[in-house]
């Protein structure tokens, strides 16, 4: 059986896809080409986990011009080198996080630039939030193995407290998250994002 292709190039960079066309796309699949932008990469990998075949089913991507899809393909070297098996970070909800997350005030955009909310966060064993804060970020970071960094920012134009671990665990006001770049699809008061060491996945050039 050939590669499998999933072309989702006429997703925008903030819009997740069908989990229904993902999984009809998939499941018997042997080998996968992603085309679109970072969310549609995620549901693969998000797919194949759920399914148990990582990293048995090894995943292609030619990513979309959006920034943090050109971001990404740089972190990951997309397009070179030879096939790797890479590390995945996960959440408690099921989802996959392969370029930046964020919690931030939960209410309607336009009325949330500074406000903030009560959190208690921690970076495995270090305390990274404890009152209020702005918004925390997370990344995986590809150039190590298992890790992600956390960015916590208290007040708008205040310098940032930046940590790196393997989990970050939250506790918070009602609060949103977003994954790629895609809003979490209700208010949440607890998180947690993690680098899954019994987790890989193979990616191609």
């Amino acid at each position: 059986m050939g590669t499998t292709h999933l072309d989702l190039r006429g997703l925008a960079a903030s819009q997740p896809p069908s989990r229904r066309h993902v999984a009809a796309v998939l499941d018997g699949a042997e080998e996968v080409r992603v085309l679109g932008p970072v969310p549609g990469l995620a549901a693969v990998l998000a797919r194949l986990w759920r399914t148990e075949r990582l990293p048995a089913v090894p995943v292609s991507w030619e990513p979309a011009d959006d920034p943090a899809s050109a971001a990404l393909a740089r972190s990951l070297g997309v397009g070179g080198g030879a096939e790797r098996e890479l590390p995945l970070v996960r959440d408690d909800h099921g989802g996959v996080l392969l370029h930046s997350g964020r919690v931030s005030a939960a209410g309607e955009p336009r009325r949330l630039l500074g406000q903030r909310f009560g959190a208690q966060a921690y970076c495995d064993d270090t305390r990274v939030a404890d009152g209020l804060v702005t918004r925390l970020d997370v990344r995986p970071d590809w150039t190590a193995v298992d890790r992600l960094t956390v960015a916590v920012t208290t007040l708008p134009l205040r310098p940032v407290g930046r940590t790196t671990g393997r989990a970050l665990q939250l506790a918070c006001a009602p609060a949103q998250v977003t994954r790629d770049g895609v809003p979490f699809d209700r208010e949440v008061t607890r998180w947690t994002w993690y680098a899954d060491d019994r987790v890989r996945w193979r990616l191609r050039p």
